[in-house]
């Protein structure tokens, strides 16, 4: 049987630039309501989505932590969207692999735009992974939107940022865009280093479904 697939809002904007789909278990974090200006009517919508959920909270130090991790969130799509990240996803998956326990798997997909100097597309693919720092398990793809490349990272934070020693590991697909002056960077990360084999075929999938022209244009003539 075929995967489900969602298809993302995108598909109905001419002005998008590019075009996916991503497998079902995936939620898409609305970036333009999440860091809309205080005084904008996205933000009163926001505060008038969240307020039922923060007045539930009973217990004041549990909601004022509640509130302040919605404000850490923010910022980290903040820092997304200084770097042109253009689209961010939560996975949320049951590891159904035989003897896992089938224990919540959660990973966090981001579609970004890079600008890069003119060369081939199939160079600009080779040259992302080989400048990149110490990908491993390069793969080079000749997809329906043209030459790409796939590449995967573990990085572990370190003792004096005072997060989590925990493993992260990051999926690379880079697809170099047609007109040769920028690049989709498509990256997949996720603490189950051990399913690395399983997260690089979700973003391999949704590397195969990209498309840099509308897939509804013909229909829309």
């Amino acid at each position: 049987m075929e995967p489900r697939v969602v298809i993302d809002d995108s598909v109905n904007d001419p002005s998008a630039g590019i075009w996916f789909a991503v497998p079902g278990g995936f939620t898409e974090l609305p970036l333009d309501v999440l860091l809309a200006p205080p005084a904008s009517a996205e933000a009163k919508k926001l505060r008038e989505a969240l307020a039922p959920l923060v007045q539930a909270i009973t217990d004041g130090v549990t909601r004022q932590r509640f509130i302040a991790q919605l404000a850490s969130g923010q910022q980290l799509l903040l820092a997304l969207r200084e770097v042109d990240t253009v689209h961010c996803s939560i996975g949320v998956h049951r590891d159904d692999v035989a003897g896992s326990g089938e224990e919540t798997l959660h990973s966090l997909f981001t579609v970004s735009w890079r600008d890069i100097a003119w060369s081939p597309r199939s160079v600009s693919a080779a040259r992302a992974v080989a400048t990149a720092d110490q990908h491993a398990h390069i793969e080079y793809l000749d997809l329906p939107c043209g030459p790409a490349s796939m590449g995967e990272i573990v990085r572990t934070p370190s003792a004096a940022s005072g997060l989590p020693r925990t493993p992260l590991l990051q999926v690379y697909a880079y697809l170099p865009h047609p007109d040769c002056r920028r690049m989709a960077v498509l990256m997949l990360s996720t603490t189950a280093v051990e399913r690395r084999d399983q997260y690089r075929a979700i973003l391999r999938n949704i590397a195969e479904l990209t498309s840099f022209e509308s897939p509804l244009a013909e229909s829309q003539k």
